[in-house]
């Protein structure tokens, strides 16, 4: 049997799910204007308490854990691309740039539209319009980091979508029969081993 180690906590994944639930559910509440301000508004406590959880939170869960800087994206797409990428046990680089496209599209979508509820920005139409074309920005990046969910989960044989529903994720190593090696640590991680997962 693979050992199974928690990668998201609760926090991570109650964040997750419940930003994509409401972010979806406003594009059927947009004429009941008080239901789909009140998502809005609550979108923007989830972004906020995650910013904050980004900093003192578990692991993985930590910005310093998984914001990557450009050069680990460029090896990390052209390893992937030559079929050399390593599966990782947080976010590859890759799902990191997608996340925090994510992040700051949904954060425009909800500052562009608290924006129309002050007084200066009250019924200005470019930013009505400015404020549809973030939000269906957004949805499309919500299509792709699926795909991707998906095509990831059929490369390294390990269900991305259920991982984020109950934080387990096989431990690094566990598919060496397979060819796979754990990914290189990053600064700051040698030393930890999976054994020691929060």
């Amino acid at each position: 049997m693979k050992a199974m180690v928690k990668v998201w906590d609760p926090l991570v994944r109650v964040f997750h799910w419940s930003l994509a639930g409401l972010f979806l559910a406003n594009f059927f509440t947009e004429e009941g204007e008080l239901v789909h301000r009140g998502f809005g508004y609550a979108i923007l406590v989830l972004l906020a308490v995650r910013f904050v959880w980004g900093w003192i939170g578990t692991r993985h869960a930590r910005f310093s854990d998984w914001v990557p800087g450009p050069r680990r994206v460029r090896v990390y797409l052209r390893e992937r691309l030559a079929g050399r990428s390593h599966r990782q046990l947080g976010h590859n680089p890759a799902a990191a740039v997608m996340i925090l496209a994510l992040m700051v599209g949904v954060l425009l979508v909800a500052v562009s539209g608290w924006l129309q509820t002050t007084d200066a920005f009250f019924g200005t139409p470019w930013l009505e319009d400015l404020h549809e074309a973030l939000a269906y920005g957004v949805l499309g990046l919500v299509v792709l980091h699926v795909l991707a969910a998906v095509g990831e989960s059929v490369h390294y044989g390990e269900n991305l979508v259920a991982a984020m529903i109950h934080g387990r994720k096989r431990a690094l190593g566990q598919d060496a029969a397979g060819g796979e090696k754990p990914a290189p640590l990053a600064a700051g991680q040698v030393g930890r081993t999976s054994a020691r997962q929060e």
